[in-house]
């Protein structure tokens, strides 16, 4: 089995950083406040339990929940907070669902700045069960810029800038951009959050608490199997470089197993019109290191990654983060451990 990630850096916050964070609470928070008055004056009552006699989880985003419904089974009932195909960062959930992040028995959440509108639910209504944040469940990493990436919204790293811009330029890269929240896209930290659920499950539900033990350590295992056949992989590989046309979302990946990785923008970039710059840096590095592949992620427009490839006669392909899926993605019986499954055979293509 490959080794989990050992090493973490640490760098401090810019000022604009907290700047921008602290703007985007209070615009979220204003949003809640009229939520819960909706919620006070009766509109948007909760669904009832299907079973009001299971145990009922909820999980805000598509990785909590399918690790809830391996550990649980027919043991409890578990409820996806955002629809399928839904942007967490930024959600505003109903009514209905502020009522069941209250009544629930287990609420599993990410944890981190994407859904800041959890923590406001939280400090708004009190859970009546037990909160679990998958950020809490493995060590986290900075997510931050690297060469060629595009640092921030407008900032551009064409050459007539002035020495002022150049430097701010150097000392942006490997800044911290935030905490990195995408923490199950490491099939390592994927495991070890559905063992952490499974504990949980064990506790509040004691009568079932050997079923939820089997359950967890059944789907963990096949997530540690598929873990070390993404080790064997790249351990074969000499060159380990991707190059993302869009988000780069997956740096718990990428440290796990050792990949060098360029792309437009950080993993939670709200981006979208990258600068001439940034997509000649990308062209140049697939053209001179002879990358057959520009990636892109799941409910990208690929427009980035298309355009790179047309300038260097490559192809394009798509990477699952897992983040969410379509609603065809749920009604066809997606799981995590499919979808990593279906970046395997990708990867392994690519790598040849």
């Amino acid at each position: 089995m490959s080794a989990c990630i050992s090493q973490r850096k640490v760098v401090s916050y810019t000022s604009e950083n907290d700047s921008q964070i602290e703007r985007g609470c209070i615009v979220k928070k204003s949003c809640f406040v009229l939520l819960l008055c909706l919620l006070l004056t009766g509109c948007g009552p909760a669904e009832a339990p299907a079973r009001p006699d299971r145990p009922q989880i909820v999980a805000t985003v598509f990785p909590a929940y399918d690790f809830a419904r391996a550990v649980c089974g027919e043991l409890a009932d578990v409820r996806l907070l955002l629809p399928p195909g839904a942007e967490s960062h930024s959600y505003e959930p109903t009514p209905a669902d502020i009522l069941a992040v209250q009544d629930c028995d287990l609420f599993i959440c990410l944890g981190g700045e994407s859904d800041a509108w959890v923590d406001t639910i939280l400090s708004a209504v009190e859970p009546r069960g037990e909160v679990l944040r998958m950020v809490d469940c493995v060590e986290l990493l900075e997510e931050e810029t690297v060469e060629g990436m595009q640092a921030q919204p407008g900032h551009d790293h064409s050459h007539d800038h002035d020495e002022h811009d150049h430097e701010a330029e150097e000392h942006s890269l490997g800044q911290v951009v935030g905490m990195d929240e995408h923490v199950w896209t490491s099939p390592c930290n994927a495991a070890a959050i559905v063992r952490t659920v499974g504990g949980r499950m064990e506790t509040l539900d004691r009568p079932n608490a050997a079923a939820y033990r089997e359950n967890a350590e059944a789907y963990a295992g096949q997530i540690d199997e598929l873990d070390q056949r993404f080790a064997d992989l790249f351990a074969a590989q000499p060159e380990r470089t991707i190059v993302f046309g869009d988000r780069f979302p997956l740096r718990y990946f990428a440290e796990e197993y050792e990949l060098d990785y360029y792309a437009a923008f950080p993993g939670c970039g709200t981006q979208t019109e990258p600068s001439a710059a940034t997509i000649a840096y990308l062209t140049a590095k697939v053209r001179d290191e002879g990358i057959p592949t520009v990636w892109y992620i799941e409910f990208s427009n690929h427009l980035v990654a298309d355009s790179i490839a047309e300038a260097t006669g490559t192809q394009t392909a798509m990477f699952h983060t897992c983040h969410n899926v379509s609603r065809q993605e749920m009604e066809a019986g997606a799981t995590y451990l499919s979808l990593m499954e279906q970046n395997f055979v990708s990867l392994k293509q690519y790598f040849g």
